[in-house]
C-alpha cells in the first residue's frame, strides 16, 4: 500500500524582506533616529513618507501611521467619540482584536451575523440597528470578504451609522473600484507578518475628515508636533482640539516605516500572485463532496491571502476528523466550530467580556468553517497538492461515515 502523499511546506514562513526596505531599514537604524519626530533640520521620517505614500495610493486626504491594527480601530473608535457603555455593531465572524478593541474603551460590541459567503449579514445588520440603537459599525473584512459595501453604505447612512472598516485582510482589495477602506469615514489596516505588507506588527489609518484626522494624531501621542506629519489636516484643525484630546501613543517608529514603504510598491504585483495561488486551491477543491466553497461575487477585487471553505451541517467529530487527518500530512487547517479557542482562531461565544445571544445561522457557518493561510512562499503547484489532500481526507472521512455499502 503507497504511502499517503503529505505537504511540506510552511503554513506560517512568509516572503522575505525586500532588499531595497532591508537597505531603508539599516539607513535608519545607521542614523539612530528611529522616533518618528527624532528628525534634523530639513528631513522628512520615514513614518510621516510612509503616511503621505499610503494616501495617495488609497485616495485618502489624510492617512496615519501607528503601532500596530488593534491600536488603529481603537484609535479611530475613540475619535469618532465612542466612549464607556456605547454599543458598537461588529461582525460576529471576525478576530479577537475587533472586538477587544470595542472592550477597551468600555464599550459594548453587538454582534451581527454573518452568510455563507462569509460576509455580514445585511439584513441582521438592519434589525440590529433598529433594535439597539448603537450609531457605530466596526466592519471587518474578516479573511478579505467583501460584502456589498453599496447597500451596505445605504442601510448606514439612512440610520446615521459611522462606519469605521476593519481592513486588516483586504489591503489591496476593492468593491467595485473603490479601494477597501475607502467606503466608510475611517479605514484601518495592518502591517502584522501575516498581513499583505509586513512590518511584524504595525497599522495604518485613513480619512477624509479633518477633524478625525486631527484627533487620531493626537491620540497617537503627537504631542504638540503634528506639523511633521505631511499626510495631516492643516494647523488649524489642531487649535483648538490639542487641548482635549488625550495623549493614547502608539505611534509608529521610522523603523518599521522604512519596512513598509518598498513594500506598497509592491502590492499590486503580490494581489495578482494571490490570486493565482488561491484560485489553484479553489480549483483543486471544486468537486470534493460534501464541502462548499465560498463564491466571489462579481464587483468584489479580493486578494487571496488565506482560504476558506464550508462542511455545512456535519457532525463535529467529522469536520475534526478531517482537521486532524490533514494536520498529519502537513495541511494546517483552522476550525472555527470548537467553543475553545485555539492559537488565532475563536469565536463570538468565546468573548466572555462581550456578552453575546445565539445567534443560529451565524453558528451553523462557523462549525463548518474551515480556514487555511495561503502565504506567498506556496505556488500553485503547493496548492494543488494541497488540496488533493483535503479532498482524499475529506472522501476518506464521508466514506468511514457512510459505512461498508449495503
Amino acid at each position: 500500500m503507497s504511502t499517503p502523499e503529505r505537504f511540506e511546506g510552511s503554513f506560517t514562513q512568509q516572503e522575505p524582506i525586500p532588499e531595497e526596505a532591508i537597505e531603508a531599514a539599516l539607513a535608519v537604524l545607521h542614523h539612530g533616529r528611529l522616533h518618528r519626530y527624532n528628525t534634523v533640520p530639513g528631513e522628512l521620517g520615514e513614518a510621516a513618507l510612509l503616511e503621505q505614500d499610503f494616501a495617495a495610493m488609497t485616495g485618502a486626504r489624510y492617512c496615519l501611521a501607528v503601532a500596530s491594527g488593534g491600536y488603529a480601530m481603537g484609535c479611530a473608535l475613540r475619535a469618532v467619540g465612542v466612549g464607556p457603555g456605547d454599543a458598537v455593531l461588529t461582525n460576529a465572524f471576525t478576530l479577537a482584536p475587533v472586538p477587544g478593541a470595542i472592550a477597551s474603551l468600555g464599550a459594548r460590541p453587538v454582534f451581527v451575523g454573518v452568510t455563507e459567503e462569509l460576509v455580514i449579514d445585511l439584513d441582521d445588520l438592519e434589525a440590529r440597528i433598529a433594535d439597539g440603537g448603537a450609531r457605530v459599525l466596526l466592519l471587518s473584512h474578516m479573511r478579505g470578504h467583501v460584502c456589498d459595501m453599496d447597500r451596505l453604505m445605504a442601510i448606514c447612512r439612512a440610520a446615521d451609522v459611522t462606519v469605521i472598516e476593519d481592513c486588516a485582510h483586504t489591503m489591496g482589495a476593492a468593491w467595485r473600484g473603490v479601494p477597501s477602506g475607502r467606503h466608510g469615514t475611517v479605514g484601518c489596516y495592518s502591517t502584522q507578518t501575516y498581513k499583505h505588507a509586513n512590518s511584524g506588527e504595525g497599522g495604518l489609518l485613513v480619512t477624509d475628515d479633518a477633524g478625525l484626522a486631527a484627533r487620531m494624531i493626537l491620540l497617537s501621542g503627537s504631542y504638540m508636533l503634528y506639523e511633521r506629519h505631511i499626510a495631516a489636516p492643516p494647523a488649524e484643525a489642531f487649535a483648538d482640539l490639542r487641548w482635549e484630546v488625550p495623549n493614547v501613543s502608539g505611534r509608529m517608529d521610522n523603523l518599521r516605516a522604512a519596512i513598509l514603504r518598498p513594500q506598497l510598491s509592491r502590492l499590486e504585483e503580490r494581489v495578482v500572485r494571490w490570486e493565482a495561488v488561491y484560485r489553484a486551491m479553489e480549483s483543486g477543491l471544486w468537486d470534493v463532496p460534501g464541502l462548499t466553497l465560498i463564491s466571489r461575487p462579481e464587483g468584489e477585487r479580493f486578494v487571496g491571502s488565506s482560504f476558506q471553505m464550508l462542511m455545512l451541517d456535519q457532525p463535529p467529530e467529522v469536520v475534526s476528523a478531517v482537521v486532524a487527518g490533514c494536520a498529519a500530512r502537513g495541511v494546517e487547517l483552522k476550525w472555527f466550530g470548537p467553543e475553545e479557542p485555539a492559537g488565532f482562531t475563536s469565536r463570538y461565544g468565546a468573548w466572555r467580556y462581550a456578552p453575546s445571544v445565539p445567534m443560529p445561522r451565524t453558528d451553523r457557518v462557523l462549525a463548518g468553517l474551515l480556514d487555511m493561510r495561503l502565504p506567498l512562499t506556496f505556488s500553485e503547484e503547493d496548492c494543488a497538492q494541497i488540496a488533493r489532500i483535503i479532498g482524499d481526507e475529506i472522501r476518506g472521512v464521508m466514506s468511514a461515515q457512510r459505512g461498508p455499502a449495503a
